[in-house]
């Protein structure tokens, strides 16, 4: 075995000796080590482009066996990344580059730092992107899982890395191209420190960013929520080390800084839409001057509604008993009365308790809110059991026209521009 190898030295140093001697002839003067690195590259690089073939070939195929992503999801985000092919170009790479000697022994000796230096290079460049590659296939497996908050965890440490893989890798890239020592690049930045902390500003608060919002699990990708600082409602579509992206419902897209989720109130809407129900929250606004006790007739008028049937009696009965002991039991003043916008009011908790579109387990409350001076609102509180928009509008829809037209019939006055005079 070793008599073969040996010849197969010998080989390839006569063949570049020979190569040498030929390249010296048909080269111009003072230009012959342009052709020796012509060849020697077009030679190296074909041995490269063969070995990483059949490398890719071999870890490819013994990577067909575990294709099934639930038994194996670690090695499927793997393959699925792409870093097996960095691997087989790291390892024919650095095949080549220990063999290059060997083979060219003897023969264009010029151009061997050239060669080392960019074999080196190659293989600082393929780290890199076996690196890249290497997120990638976190980031796969984690969505395979659909464990979207590690996602979004991932996400902000792979984008961080990235930015300092990229000025670490630049360094040693300077470093193996003109043979120069690290610490001596690293050192001169300890002058521009300041500099470079601004600038990565915006990295290291989405970073933290990130991290928070992952471990807190407030917010992932597809979420329904609102931003009162931006004016926007929508759902997240990514969210990244700088940038937050947010498909809104009129078919744009809007792009926050990221670090904006840690500092800006955030409206998360998805746990109302999981539940399948929307709160409703709205007041009709009442004219103070159509408010009125209610007399008999008006009384015995409105028990004809069966909603409110039975909580008139019951009120007409507890009144009458207490004005038996008053004096002055003629004036309507005296002792508790009933008002129209009492019953209003009583008749429109009732209405909601008996709408089968209004979640019942949930809050349920008609009530008054501080007098304006437009007037005095009633404010309706209760959930839909729809959370989908158009539905949710559709059944809002529904209470609120019925209640402003029913208000006509307590001869209530709904408050509008231009109706007082």
């Amino acid at each position: 075995m070793k008599d073969e190898i040996t010849n197969t030295k010998s080989f390839f140093q006569e063949t570049s000796e020979q190569l040498y001697l030929y390249i010296n002839k048909i080269s111009p003067a003072g230009t012959e080590w342009i052709f020796h690195i012509i060849v020697k590259l077009a030679l190296l690089t074909a041995i490269f482009f063969l070995l990483d073939f059949l490398f890719k070939l071999i870890i490819n195929y013994t990577f067909k066996f575990f294709r099934n992503e639930n038994k194996f999801p670690v090695l499927k985000s793997v393959y699925q990344s792409k870093i097996t092919n960095s691997l087989a170009h790291f390892v024919a790479l650095a095949i080549v580059g220990s063999i290059h000697e060997s083979i060219f022994a003897g023969a264009l000796k010029q151009t061997t730092t050239f060669i080392h230096r960019s074999v080196n290079l190659g293989l600082v460049l393929i780290l890199a992107g076996m690196l890249y590659r290497s997120l990638t296939g976190f980031r796969s497996y984690f969505t395979i899982k659909q464990d979207y908050y590690k996602v979004m965890a991932i996400n902000a440490i792979s984008e961080t890395v990235k930015i300092l893989g990229i000025f670490i890798f630049t360094i040693v890239s300077i470093c193996v191209v003109f043979g120069i020592k690290g610490t001596t690049i690293v050192g001169s930045l300890g002058a521009i420190t300041a500099v470079l902390v601004l600038v990565f500003r915006d990295t290291i608060l989405g970073f933290v960013t990130g991290i928070h919002v992952a471990t807190s699990k407030s917010l992932k990708v597809g979420d329904w929520i609102g931003i009162p600082k931006y004016n926007i409602e929508g759902n997240i579509l990514d969210i990244s080390l700088l940038t937050t992206k947010i498909s809104n419902f009129d078919k744009t897209v809007s792009s926050i800084p990221t670090y904006d989720l840690l500092t800006t109130e955030i409206k998360n809407l998805q746990v109302m839409s999981e539940s399948n129900t929307r709160r409703i929250k709205k007041s009709i606004v009442f004219n103070i001057t159509s408010f009125k006790f209610l007399n008999e007739e008006e009384i015995e008028k409105l028990k004809e509604i069966n909603l409110i049937s039975d909580y008139l009696n019951k009120k007409t009965s507890e009144i009458n008993r207490e004005k038996q002991a008053l004096i002055h039991n003629d004036k309507i003043i005296n002792g508790r009365q009933l008002t129209n916008i009492g019953v209003f009011r009583h008749y429109a908790q009732r209405y909601l308790e008996n709408n089968q579109d209004i979640d019942q387990t949930s809050h349920l409350m008609v009530r008054q809110l501080e007098i304006t001076t437009q007037g005095l609102p009633l404010e309706i509180y209760c959930f839909a059991n729809d959370s989908k928009w158009e539905h949710f509008e559709e059944i809002q829809a529904d209470i609120f026209d019925h209640l402003l037209v029913a208000s006509k019939e307590f001869d209530l006055q709904i408050m509008q521009i231009g109706l007082l005079k």
